[in-house]
């Protein structure tokens, strides 16, 4: 579903991705760990549109048999990718509601409003009660909730995740990553990119890791936590 070939993006004269290659399958769920500083962000950033290669480099970002890597970042979602960036990201001054429809923005998902609110609310259905609260208002939890709904009201074929359990109680965490799992079931791929490995790996299908911008470590969530190198650097055991 997903190629990514020898992409490469740098903040000026600063390399930040080097050489980076994987693949996300149809209906996976793919996770990509890495400490602090590795490049995630970077990373998905640019698969969302919001950065760019580094031109003339040669890297490719093929989605669906499209190599997307030249589009205009808001054709990104219009080809079916949506992103939740970290930090959630929401209007703050605007309803939840509000917030939740500008996702369906895209002309093909907005038809289909009613339909994608209704699946939201049944994903979480703490948000029923606060559609009209401002969304600066909510609790963090809640927020994040919020942002996730907004990225699958444009009813995305591939769903990008910035770091969503940050500064998230354990117990909201666990609640954020069975509603993901459930998005991943009906359907949705997911790539996700996490620095809580643990709770990354328990859900993934497959990982990468992420490591000073490159990619040094590919396989199952069990095929990672047999090497010792990894346990010890992500799982401190």
């Amino acid at each position: 579903m997903l190629e990514v070939h020898d992409l490469q993006v740098a903040y000026g004269a600063a390399p930040a991705l080097w050489g980076v290659t994987f693949s996300l399958r149809e209906r996976e769920l793919l996770c990509i760990v890495g400490p602090n500083g590795a490049g995630k962000t970077t990373l998905i950033n640019t698969l969302a549109g919001v950065l760019r290669a580094t031109p003339g480099s040669g890297g490719r970002i093929v989605f669906e048999g499209r190599d997307i890597a030249g589009l205009p970042a808001h054709r990104f979602c219009e080809a079916g990718i949506a992103i939740v960036p970290e930090g959630r990201r929401l209007f703050g001054s605007m309803s939840v509601l509000e917030n939740l429809e500008i996702g369906s923005i895209v002309p093909a998902a907005k038809v289909r409003r009613a339909e994608s609110l209704a699946a939201v609310l049944a994903l979480f259905p703490a948000l029923k009660e606060k559609l009209g609260q401002l969304a600066g208002e909510l609790s963090g939890g809640q927020q994040q909730m919020v942002a996730i709904g907004r990225a699958l009201m444009a009813r995305p074929r591939l769903l990008l995740l910035d770091e969503p359990s940050l500064g998230l109680s354990p117990l909201i965490v666990s609640e954020l990553f069975s509603a993901i799992q459930r998005v991943h079931r009906e359907g949705t791929s997911v790539l996700l990119v996490e620095q809580n490995v643990s709770t990354a790996l328990r859900v993934a299908d497959r990982a990468y890791v992420l490591e000073e911008g490159r990619m040094v470590a590919e396989g199952t969530p069990d095929e990672l936590m047999q090497r010792d190198e990894i346990r010890r650097a992500y799982l401190g055991v």
